[in-house]
């Protein structure tokens, strides 16, 4: 029981720390994300004692009640924070680190009836941008950060910032641990589209010097042949 009270107050916290808006503790109690998590820490109790009923019918009532819907089976770590939430599903099988921020609309989920191990593992101090769906059985690592509507179908390696549709990583940083600041900033991402037009416009530049080049020499023949044939008086 010192546990689960221990838990909740972990949740009030980071919720304060998370996000700019909520101005007291007292305020943290309004928080779907907040609820959602102990309706889950219940559910996820059942469930382990193969209460599967009773399971699922706490987290359905989690689920109209917050927006959220968890599958009891999920593994959820500490200081998960679900910022609004409203449209959020993680499926049965999905394991979350610790100190994850998820964001509205995101989706842990499978990829088809295949029994087993079907949803994502999501590491630590990890960032899941609004919209985000993370399909398949594979790893997302620690201290990534999932850009805004992004699909990811295959698996991320540590430190590495997600982008787009398929999911493409554009960037790869060594550190241990964000800071909160790093981890909330979903705006300086970078943009895969315009890195491959300045490298096509690299590409196209130094291409150009050589066409410049060919030409000149090619001129410079044709002069000297020029040159040549009026030695001869051809």
């Amino acid at each position: 029981m010192f546990r689960f009270f221990k838990m909740i107050k972990e949740e009030m916290d980071v919720i304060m720390e998370k996000d700019p808006a909520c101005k007291s503790r007292l305020e943290t109690l309004l928080y779907p994300s907040l609820w959602a998590i102990i309706y889950h820490r219940i559910a996820h109790w059942f469930y382990n004692r193969r209460m599967y009923f009773i399971a699922r019918w706490i987290s359905q009532r989690a689920r109209h009640k917050t927006g959220i819907e968890i599958h009891p089976g999920a593994k959820i770590g500490r200081r998960v924070f679900i910022d609004h939430g409203m449209g959020v599903v993680i499926g049965e099988t999905a394991e979350i680190g610790d100190d994850v921020l998820i964001y509205q609309g995101v989706t842990l989920g499978g990829t088809g009836k295949e029994k087993g191990k079907r949803h994502p593992t999501i590491g630590n101090n990890v960032l899941i941008g609004a919209g985000a769906k993370v399909l398949g059985p594979f790893k997302v690592g620690d201290n990534t950060k999932i850009g805004a509507n992004a699909v990811v179908l295959r698996e991320v390696e540590d430190n590495s910032t997600v982008v787009g549709v398929p999911g493409r990583v554009v960037r790869k940083e060594k550190k241990e641990k964000p800071t909160v600041e790093e981890q909330l900033d979903q705006v300086r991402f970078p943009d895969p589209l315009a890195m491959q037009i300045c490298r096509l416009e690299t590409k196209i530049e130094a291409l150009e010097k050589k066409l410049s080049e060919y030409e000149r020499r090619l001129k410079e023949y044709e002069a000297l042949q020029h040159s040549d044939n009026d030695k001869r008086g051809v």
